[in-house]
């Protein structure tokens, strides 16, 4: 089968795939790399997955608990590039301080440095233990039905209370963190 590419130009197609016959090779045997990947994975336990999970989410809350986020210096520079360039609140700003309240147990204080991270934080945490239960051992617990449009609104709303947060003018300045 041939094609013309341009002024004159034919060249063979590989058979049923539509591309040009040697543009893209397509190899018949997977490289060490992937072979390797793959050998892994079929050797690795169940649970593998969700426990490497858990260690990044537990590295995560174990440096908020030891960096106490709350206790920064008042003329400390920001650490956040958006913050740091333009003095605005990005959309995860006070996320980390929220976190640190959250695990202290004062959920009004968590909710007043970023109360959209609050609201997600259950949902997030229930999903995350029905897929680490069911790739671990095979739990089947009820699923969150999560449709693409509740996504969509909830980007929205974060986003929605990213501009707010910004705003000059009481009674927007209170989310100012």
């Amino acid at each position: 089968m041939t094609s013309v590419d341009g002024p004159g130009a034919p060249h063979q197609e590989a058979a049923g795939a539509g591309w040009p016959a040697g543009a893209y090779p397509h190899p018949v045997e997977p490289d060490r790399l992937t072979r390797f990947v793959l050998r892994v994975h079929e050797r690795a336990p169940r649970w593998a997955v969700p426990l490497a999970a858990l260690c990044c989410v537990g590295m995560g809350v174990a440096y908020t608990l030891v960096s106490d986020p709350t206790r920064s210096a008042p003329d400390a520079a920001p650490s956040c590039l958006l913050k740091l360039t333009t003095g605005l609140d990005c959309p995860g700003c006070g996320g980390t301080r929220a976190l640190w309240y959250v695990l202290h147990a004062d959920l009004p204080a968590a909710a007043r440095h970023h109360v959209v991270f609050v609201f997600a934080l259950p949902f997030l945490a229930y999903l995350f233990v029905a897929w680490a239960g069911n790739q671990a051992f095979g739990w089947r617990l009820p699923e969150l039905r999560i449709s693409p449009a509740m996504i969509g609104g909830f980007l929205g709303l974060w986003l929605a209370f990213s501009v707010v947060r910004n705003l000059p003018w009481a009674p927007f300045t209170a989310l100012y963190v």
